[in-house]
C-alpha cells in the first residue's frame, strides 16, 4: 500500500504546482469581476486600470532593458556553474559506491548545468550588442 502512495503523492504534487496559478489567476479574474459589477450598480464609474485588467490575458511584463539582459544572464550563468557543481559533488560522492554510476549521475547533472549557463551566455551576447547599439549610460 505505502509503496503505491509515493508515486500518486510526487503526481499529486506536480499537479498542485501546474493547477495552483490557474486556479488562484481565476480566483482573482472573478473578485475584479464583481468589484466591476458593485461599481456598475451603485452608477460609479469603472476605473481604466480594472478594466484594462479584465482585458488583458497576462501580466504586464517590464520592458526589456540592457541591465535586465546583464542582470538574466549573471543569474543564469551562476545557476548553470552551480548544477556543475553539483554534478561535481555527487561524482565524487557516487565514486565510493559504484564507478559507472558517479560518472553517469554527475556527467548528466553538469551536463544539464550548461543549458542555463548557455542561456546566459546569450543573454550576456544580447546585453554586449545592445549596449553598444544604444551607447553607454550615465
Amino acid at each position: 500500500m505505502v509503496e503505491a502512495l509515493v508515486p500518486i503523492a510526487f503526481f499529486a504534487m506536480i499537479t498542485a504546482v501546474i493547477v495552483a496559478p490557474f486556479y488562484y489567476r481565476y480566483r482573482e479574474r472573478g473578485r475584479l469581476h464583481d468589484t466591476l459589477r458593485l461599481a456598475y450598480e451603485r452608477g460609479q464609474p469603472a476605473p481604466p486600470e480594472l478594466i484594462s485588467a479584465l482585458q488583458a490575458n497576462t501580466a504586464p511584463r517590464a520592458p526589456s532593458t540592457p541591465e535586465r539582459d546583464l542582470r538574466m544572464g549573471v543569474i543564469l550563468i551562476s545557476v548553470g556553474l552551480s548544477m556543475c557543481g553539483l554534478g561535481y559533488g555527487l561524482w565524487f560522492g557516487f565514486m565510493s559506491v559504484n564507478d559507472v554510476a558517479a560518472y553517469i549521475i554527475g556527467g548528466s547533472t553538469a551536463g544539464l548545468g550548461s543549458v542555463p549557463g548557455l542561456i546566459g551566455l546569450a543573454y550576456l551576447l544580447l546585453w554586449v550588442t545592445r549596449r553598444k547599439s544604444t551607447g553607454p549610460s550615465a
